[in-house]
């Protein structure tokens, strides 16, 4: 998993980077994983970002995970949700010139990392699914999502005392209405916002959405 630094609108950007595997190097799809917020302790270290990057490696996605402005060695300071956009733009950039012939694209985030995931998605129509974990509804404004222009996954944790579950399953319901796209929507019982003890049951859940999604139809 070696280092990276890429260039952000706000100087350089630090990240951590795997190529797909041998089979599908050449045209592997893929992967943009966002962390949580930044001044809460977010980090690309963190460990369902972490669970988040490995179940995407293992899918054959060349995938990347970095820190947003302000954390780790990334340069520049918090900007309230519309800098950590940019930099998931630029750093989507860097994915895509560095793996010029791949096969599809997709973008994970967990929890303020959804919220930037769920935006860069609106963003960027070459974006083909989209894994949101614990997506921060009732905090953020989920509003632009109208409509949502790909097909996902998002997975909540029934105990998240930081984000009631029933906001979730009520953004859930709103995305799975859309005409086009296919948003299905899994909880964790018992669990809370940081899947304490529950990450392999995490993995497992995206592990097998994604097999089904690769699936050739």
């Amino acid at each position: 998993m070696p280092d990276v630094i890429f260039t952000g609108p706000e100087g350089r950007l630090e990240g951590r980077y795997q190529h797909g595997n041998s089979e599908t190097r050449q045209n592997a799809p893929l992967a943009l994983i966002l962390h949580p917020h930044p001044l809460y302790g977010g980090t690309m270290n963190n460990k369902v970002v972490y669970t988040l990057y490995q179940t995407f490696a293992k899918n054959g996605f060349s995938v990347l995970r970095f820190n947003f402005r302000g954390v780790g060695r990334s340069q520049g300071g918090y900007d309230q949700g519309q800098g950590e956009l940019s930099d998931a733009a630029s750093a989507l950039d860097w994915l895509q010139a560095y793996n010029p012939n791949a096969s599809q694209c997709w973008v994970a985030g967990f929890s303020f990392g959804a919220w930037i995931g769920m935006q860069l998605l609106m963003r960027r129509p070459e974006i083909a699914g989209f894994i949101s974990v614990a997506p921060p509804a009732g905090k953020f404004d989920f509003g632009f999502l109208a409509p949502c222009p790909s097909s996902g996954l998002i997975v909540h944790g029934t105990a998240d005392d930081l984000v009631p579950e029933p906001e979730v399953a009520k953004l859930a319901q709103r995305l799975a209405n859309q005409k086009d796209i296919t948003v299905e929507y899994r909880t964790i019982p018992g669990t809370g916002h940081f899947f304490e003890n529950k990450l392999e049951e995490l993995g497992g859940m995206v592990d097998k959405y994604l097999k089904k999604s690769l699936k050739p139809k």
